[in-house]
């Protein structure tokens, strides 16, 4: 055994052998698949103490309640969190109610609109409901950061404030990109990493989460600490998962976004439709698989002896079980392969009237029927969705804008990949 210095608020401590290889064990299982860790070094000392000394590390995830649920992409960071849990480290789900009002300028080209209270306060309640699909509640420590950030008196911000410089804010390339093509930037977005920072202090967090787009307000949180006297979080930094697209970074208001609160067959329908190429990332990041298992999907994908469509069947009884049940899981996959593979339409469509929904001369506009029969949010989108493919009548596509259904008969209308209605007389 050897003593040796470890994070500041422990000192010198003993550390053993078995100390040391249990501390590189749990080092090799946190970075995997990390996209950075500043530091590794720092985080294997950490580590070390914490198992030396029985305090369990602080490991801290901030989400603004921006949008009312948790997709995919939020799992990513969740998954690394629950990893902290089952090493024995207390994780903490850090719930910005107040930053949430102030709104995260990260990757914006312009002052966002800030949220209501209400509005934060409803997001946050589905929030606190959703995470427990991902992290385990009795080792959850849920927190809200109005709790010190309400209670700052103003020199209590000024003197935060004095901690950072304005050069330094303004090498963050969203603001550097609005600041030099003389876009707005409101002063208040400039206290947003401050607040997140301080955050970092109040929870006297040792480890903070986050994307890629979060490593900027993740390294101003090491700084501000070091300023309260205590020692710089690590920041470990995960990879943005890609939308539904396969280009954009996963997003509600992108409509990319798979909920994890999402019905089974959407959640498995989904998978089904993201491109080919992105299936190694989404499985890397998503489906929990050992590594090995891991080496045997990217092999099969690459040689061609794992074709994609199974690969992304398998994913989404992953995920669709996951997050409700094997046998929702089961049920989705076998829905989905009788209405898009065989061709089969499901037994359980809504039925509209046709005769409620006639215009002026008794006819039937389609875009109109898609519209009113909530099946897209506009015209413009309706034509958009006929325009490339995306409407069959009785199976059959339709790409004329001015089609007229026929008054007579059944026929089943299908808009998008999934969703369907009956029309009647």
């Amino acid at each position: 055994m050897v003593d040796r210095p470890t994070s500041s608020w422990r000192g010198w401590v003993t550390v053993s052998g078995a100390v040391r290889d249990e501390a590189r064990r749990q080092l090799d299982i946190l970075c995997a698949d990390a996209a950075e860790v500043i530091s590794r070094e720092d985080l294997l000392r950490k580590l070390e103490a914490a198992l030396a000394t029985g305090r369990p590390l602080r490991a801290k995830l901030g989400a603004d309640p921006s949008a009312p649920d948790l997709h995919l992409g939020h799992t990513v960071v969740l998954n690394k969190l629950r990893q902290f849990q089952d090493l024995g480290h207390t994780a903490i789900f850090l719930i910005g109610d107040f930053t949430g009002m102030i709104g995260d300028p990260t990757g914006k080209s312009e002052t966002r609109k800030p949220l209501t209270r209400q509005e934060v306060q409803a997001n946050a309640e589905t929030y606190k409901a959703q995470i427990f699909k991902v992290l385990d509640p009795a080792r959850t420590e849920i927190r809200f950061n109005s709790e010190w950030l309400d209670a700052l008196a103003f020199a209590d911000v000024v003197r935060l404030c004095a901690q950072y410089t304005v050069a330094r804010i303004l090498e963050r390339d969203d603001f550097a990109a609005r600041y030099r093509e003389g876009r707005a930037i409101g002063l208040h977005e400039f206290l947003y990493p401050m607040a997140q920072a301080y955050d970092s202090v109040a929870l006297k967090a040792d480890v903070e989460l986050g994307g890629t787009d979060q490593k900027f307000n993740l390294l101003v949180g090491r700084d501000v600490q070091r300023a309260y006297g205590q020692e710089a979080q690590v920041a470990l930094i995960v990879p943005i998962l890609e939308g539904t697209d396969g280009v954009q970074k996963m997003s509600k208001s992108l409509g990319n976004a798979i909920g994890i609160a999402d019905p089974p067959d959407e959640i498995f329908g989904k998978v089904m439709s993201i491109p080919d190429g992105a299936m190694i990332s989404y499985y890397d990041l998503l489906s929990g698989l050992s590594p090995e298992d891991l080496r045997v999907v990217h092999r099969g994908l690459r040689d061609g002896t794992l074709h994609p469509k199974e690969a992304k069947v398998r994913l989404g009884k992953i995920l669709v079980g996951r997050y409700h049940s094997p046998e929702a899981a089961e049920g989705a996959a076998g829905r989905f392969e009788k209405v898009f593979s065989r061709r089969e339409f499901p037994p359980d469509m809504p039925r509209i009237s046709k005769a409620a929904m006639a215009g002026p001369g008794g006819t039937l506009d389609l875009v109109r029927l898609i519209v009113e029969a909530d099946l897209a949010p506009s015209k413009s989108e309706a034509r958009r969705l006929i325009l490339h493919g995306g409407v069959e009548v009785d199976g059959t596509v339709v790409r004329e804008m001015h089609y007229r259904v026929p008054m007579d008969g059944e026929q089943v209308l299908r808009v998008g990949k999934r969703r369907f209605v009956r029309l009647v007389p």
